[in-house]
């Protein structure tokens, strides 16, 4: 299995001002992931990639591009973002073919929870649906996935190898990480926390922040391993005030203006997501002057 571990960023999904899918764009900002920033993986169709708003036709052409584009150079993750089993499985069998590293599958966004045997069962019929593992991409304040039931899926269904833990409350990272005591892979997406998140044992982070500063982030990454806290704590608190800028129901978008910022071409939201207000402008270009991102 390749190694899925470190600074792997979530892409955007780069639309054009119809809403079609610059691939173009696409396949440049892996390259400028992999050969310049130097991350260690990538996400596509993820929530930082509009991945709800892809049918199966686009989410197969945004993986496939960046896969080919990887070349092989660093894992590649898919993202389904679903609301139901049969959906779910319909998408890995249509990502069947590709060399995708792992699938980061969300629980159903919906309005109703699964319980939990039949959330078990929800990701059970996805690993088996394909040959990629699975990493749970536990995001849905409203379907949420207690440690205890992260542990518990993660044991008894083969194929899901681990967790991208996407709750504000570092406690229930730390809570997780305890739980499985080194036997699954915990990944980071509380943004605002990553340098804790890396202290407290996290195998890596695939969060938003990421991809709008990717370049510092891997820089935040390597100090930790090293054990240069001076130099992480004060990459954090850059990242920190970056991540306030970007927070908010337009998220994609602030990351899409970020990079706009670095000269990387992140394309338009799609609708009804808003651009960028001219406030969130203005506090994103004031937090990335703070940082060493060219």
């Amino acid at each position: 299995m390749v190694q899925i571990v470190g600074i792997i960023p979530p892409l955007v999904t780069p639309f054009t001002a119809a809403e079609e899918i610059d691939e173009a764009a696409l396949r440049a900002d892996v390259r400028t992931m992999v050969e310049q920033a130097g991350v260690h993986g990538l996400v596509v169709g993820g929530s930082t990639g509009e991945g709800h708003t892809l049918t199966t036709d686009e989410l197969r052409l945004v993986v496939g591009a960046a896969v080919d584009e990887a070349a092989g150079r660093v894992p590649v993750l898919a993202g389904l973002i679903v609301d139901s089993t049969r959906q779910a499985v319909e998408r890995v069998r249509a990502l069947s073919d590709l060399d995708v590293a792992a699938l980061q599958v969300t629980p159903v966004h919906y309005l109703f929870r699964p319980s939990d045997d039949m959330m078990v069962r929800h990701f059970a019929a996805i690993a088996e649906a394909g040959r990629a593992p699975v990493m749970l991409y536990n995001v849905v304040p409203w379907s949420y996935c207690s440690p205890a039931l992260l542990v518990r899926i993660m044991r008894e269904v083969d194929g899901v190898i681990g967790v991208k833990q996407s709750a504000d409350d570092l406690k229930l990272m730390a809570d997780l990480l305890l739980m499985l005591d080194g036997r699954g892979l915990v990944m980071s997406a509380v943004d605002a926390l990553l340098y804790p998140s890396f202290i407290l044992g996290a195998h890596g982070a695939i969060a938003a922040i990421l991809t709008a500063a990717p370049k510092p982030c891997v820089q935040l990454w390597d100090a930790v391993q090293r054990g240069d806290r001076a130099t992480a704590l004060d990459l954090h608190k850059r990242l920190l005030r970056l991540w306030n800028a970007l927070a908010g129901d337009n998220l994609p978008a602030n990351v899409k203006y970020a990079m706009e910022l670095q000269g990387r071409r992140g394309g338009f939201p799609r609708a009804p997501m808003p651009p960028s207000s001219e406030a969130q402008r203005a506090a994103i270009q004031a937090a990335l002057d703070l940082i060493e991102y060219s």
